[in-house]
């Protein structure tokens, strides 16, 4: 009798994981969406040439048009200024966001980064656009991941890569310099992204 009601409650048990909170969900993107990808000098490309930065291979992986919008070395604070009217001349279905790292290098602290982070979905999202968001992990003595997009992406129920810029930029093959991706680097980006959306349901 102690064995069958064990049985019962390990099969409850796994009934009620199964119906957990669900990861975040993307509306299927239009075939003729604008995806923009917008950040710093690694969504630019810095280290490799145009057609081999991130956005370029992004649009090739997924079928859809996607305009990169990188500025190197803009922190999150000016990326928020910039932001409001790159949407409104881009006007994206969908929102790629990875801002931070300048903030990081520059020792700026993780607060303001996170609240401007924190803005710039919710300015999108007013808009009706839909956002993923990639971390940018902190340089160091390696690479360190940074909490604040992962409580982000639970706080606004948006899709977070939260891995491959730490493994990108952990692997010296995988890197132009101390602090930006090769083209093979920025191959392995765009792929990430590739698979966030589709898991996420907007391919």
């Amino acid at each position: 009798m102690n064995f069958r009601r064990a049985l019962v409650l390990a099969i409850v048990a796994l009934l009620l994981a199964a119906c957990g909170p669900k990861a975040p969900k993307v509306a299927r993107l239009d075939p003729a969406a604008v995806v923009l990808a917008f950040g710093d000098s690694l969504t630019f490309g810095t280290g490799a040439s145009r057609p081999e930065a991130y956005p370029a291979v992004l649009e090739r992986l997924i079928s859809r048009k996607v305009v990169g919008a990188g500025v190197p070395g803009e922190t999150s604070e000016e990326g928020l200024r910039r932001l409001p009217g790159v949407l409104e001349e881009v006007k994206p279905q969908l929102l790629v966001l990875c801002h931070g790292g300048n903030d990081f290098l520059r020792k700026m602290g993780e607060e303001s980064a996170a609240a401007n982070v924190r803005e710039m979905i919710r300015l999108a999202q007013s808009r009706g656009i839909a956002v993923v968001l990639v971390a940018t992990p902190k340089p160091g003595f390696g690479t360190s991941k940074v909490k604040f997009y992962e409580e982000i992406g639970k706080e606004l129920a948006i899709p977070v890569e939260n891995d491959i810029l730490a493994d990108v930029l952990g692997s010296r093959s995988l890197k132009s310099d101390l602090v930006h991706p090769n083209a093979k680097g920025y191959e392995k980006i765009a792929e990430a992204v590739a698979d966030l959306l589709k898991d996420a349901g907007a391919l």
